[in-house]
């Protein structure tokens, strides 16, 4: 009895931290999935799919050479298109409407699992041409006005009876600790009510990467990344004694060990 060959699939993102979020959260997500090329702009995209037919493509919507939206245009109808997009409010509300999905960033693992189900049941479908809804996009896109995310450039903490404001560049790590979050600067710590899950969404992911469910860590404050008797990666915080355990749905982050 013959079996269905794997899915396969293209990322296409200009930013090589976001592509190995997004493959290693597949990767958990559907371990079945083959990532067989990684794009980084549309153009490259487009070549990639022509030629290697993946089932599905992760289309980032700002990208170089061509955005997301054009490299869709060119490819309706030959696969299966996930958006990746940093624009919340007006362009999700276009892609609900529409037969293909998306990732909001900072991508959630949750989001990308279910993703992956919604896909699983798509793959053996003849693709949406989508002409429709990369109208509406497009002029969503282009006539909104629509900016970047902005992220949270300072954290507003209490220390004793005063209130400080803390640039995120002078933040080493943020971890959970109950009903609060840690925010940990090389001078002093604090404690705030905001929890991880809304600081991820509010931080720059270029800055900032979550390691753990309730740690999130200022890429620059990393010294060392090392192993544990349990074979876990643990992160050394520069300048400080703390052990930060990388979780392994956030391991990718550090594949190179």
């Amino acid at each position: 009895m013959s079996t269905r060959p794997a899915p396969t699939a293209v990322v296409a993102d200009d930013e090589r931290l976001m592509r190995d979020q997004i493959i290693g959260q597949l990767k958990e997500a559907w371990p079945e999935l083959l990532i067989v090329g990684q794009a980084v702009n549309g153009r490259d995209a487009v070549a990639m799919v022509q030629s290697l037919e993946p089932d599905i493509v992760f289309l980032d919507i700002r990208m170089p050479e061509l955005d997301g939206i054009q490299a869709a245009r060119l490819l309706a109808g030959q696969v299966h298109v996930v958006f990746v997009t940093a624009y919340d409010e007006y362009a999700v509300r276009a892609f609900e409407q529409g037969a293909v999905d998306y990732l909001l960033k900072p991508v959630d693992a949750e989001r990308v699992a279910l993703t992956c189900r919604r896909l699983r049941e798509r793959v053996s479908q003849q693709p949406d041409p989508m002409g429709d809804l990369l109208e509406r996009l497009s002029e969503r896109l282009g006539n909104e006005g629509l900016q970047p995310k902005q992220y949270l450039r300072w954290v507003q903490v209490s220390v004793g009876a005063a209130i400080r404001m803390i640039p995120t560049s002078d933040i080493l790590f943020f971890r959970a600790e109950d009903k609060y979050t840690r925010v940990q600067t090389a001078a002093f710590e604090a404690l705030i009510r905001k929890p991880i899950k809304e600081l991820i969404d509010a931080l720059d992911p270029n800055e900032f990467w979550q390691i753990h469910r309730g740690t999130v860590v200022r890429v620059d404050a990393v010294a060392e990344v090392s192993r544990n008797f349990h074979g876990r990666q643990v992160v050394t915080v520069k300048g400080r004694n703390d052990k930060l355990e990388v979780s392994r749905s956030f391991s990718h982050l550090f594949k190179q060990m």
